[in-house]
């Protein structure tokens, strides 16, 4: 599905969807503590692209970190700005980023992609090699799954990914992998992972 449309539908639910997911306390401890370990010790601007309703941002920017949350969907950026005023929070597209190369300090991608169809990801991921300087880290959380499958999400259709499929995806675009965890599923949730890599 195109991006534009995608977002349309992320509108559409938008009130929903802040008070469903947007506070830092819907966020499993375990997985504060993996972006935590990640992206603590990042030097320069940390972009969280796609930051949704915010709270990621203020979390790392709680940390002393310098961060700049980028998201297609304007009520999440009204959100955002109205409950984080010190935060840097824009309006945009995390396929095209209006930055310069070898910009950032890091990039978090936390289940921002999982619409990104696999061609379409290979584009995004090596648009975040070229803002990312040297040495800078990648996060990226997704659904995870036995093969690469679309799925019936609830706002639009999305994809799973094998956990080594994801990797090969970061490698191929110039991220080394260099920590990854992985979540069982419940009757509430699907299971899903995550994966740190350093831009080579």
């Amino acid at each position: 599905m195109p991006e534009v449309d995608v977002g349309q539908r992320y509108t559409e639910v938008a009130d929903l969807y802040i008070r469903m997911f947007g506070a830092v306390d819907r966020v499993a401890p375990q997985d504060l503590s993996f972006l935590e370990r990640n992206l603590g010790d990042s030097d320069g601007t940390v972009l969280d692209a796609g930051c949704g309703p915010g709270h990621l941002a203020a979390y790392l920017t709680g940390l002393g970190l310098t961060v700049q949350g980028v998201d297609l969907v304007p009520e999440f950026i009204g959100n955002a700005r109205a409950n984080w005023p010190g935060v840097d929070f824009a309006v945009g597209s995390v396929h095209t980023l209006d930055m310069p190369d070898r910009s950032l300090g890091a990039i978090l991608a936390w289940f921002s992609l999982i619409h990104c169809e696999p061609a379409e990801l290979t584009d995004v991921l090596t648009e975040f090699r070229r803002v990312v300087r040297r040495g800078g880290m990648l996060v990226v959380g997704f659904f995870e799954g036995a093969c690469v499958e679309r799925f019936d999400h609830k706002v639009a259709p999305a994809y799973r990914w094998p956990v080594d499929e994801m990797s090969r995806m970061l490698s191929a675009a110039g991220f080394a992998e260099t920590e990854r965890c992985r979540r069982s599923g419940t009757a509430q949730t699907r299971p899903y992972a995550a994966l740190a890599a350093r831009a080579a």
